[in-house]
């Protein structure tokens, strides 16, 4: 979220999505650049249609906590299965397992760059895990309780491996990696 403005101002934004929950001050400063330039934007939807794909956001209810009400979610393409965390915390990882049948995804981003709060033991076992985080952080991300965690997984970390982009070509996972 601290980019926002920056993305919005960079790059062409037809629209943009809002988690569940009052807008901070930072998202309302988003809004006001958001309104100067046209740009529509939605607060808690449920699903996304993109072209033959669609995103499903899988919040199950509104927290008092912002990062358990930041965006998660979901989508299959060509078969592969990739989940994506947000912020959300174990609580949430919880009740989004005992919501939905999740099962064999495929990449998992995970959940508040793998800070102690998320991917808990319990939480999706998914063949490649991607932790986007900062190098040398003050927050000591990625957590070495949740990397455990993930030890079944291939991990991918930006803060070691760079950018991260999956390809699907010929119903094939190709995954590359860019270091600066």
């Amino acid at each position: 979220m601290g980019e926002a403005i920056n993305l919005v101002n960079s790059f062409k934004a037809d629209k943009v999505i809002f988690n569940c929950g009052e807008y901070n001050d930072l998202e309302k400063e988003l809004i006001n650049v958001l309104d100067k330039k046209k740009i529509k934007y939605y607060s808690c939807i449920k699903e996304l249609n993109i072209d033959k794909n669609k995103l499903y956001f899988l919040q199950t209810k509104e927290y008092d906590n912002e990062n358990d009400n930041s965006n998660v979610i979901y989508t299959e393409i060509n078969n592969y299965k990739f989940m994506f965390m947000g912020d959300a915390s174990t609580a949430t990882e919880k009740e989004i397992l005992d919501k939905y049948n999740l099962s064999d995804i495929d990449v998992l981003k995970v959940g508040h760059h793998g800070s102690k709060t998320s991917s808990s033991k319990e939480f999706i076992d998914a063949k490649y895990s991607i932790i986007s985080v900062g190098k040398n952080n003050r927050y000591g991300h990625p957590n070495k309780e949740v990397l455990d965690n993930l030890n079944d997984s291939k991990i991918y970390r930006t803060d070691k491996d760079g950018s991260i982009m999956f390809k699907i070509k010929n119903n094939k996972l190709k995954i590359e990696t860019c270091s600066s």
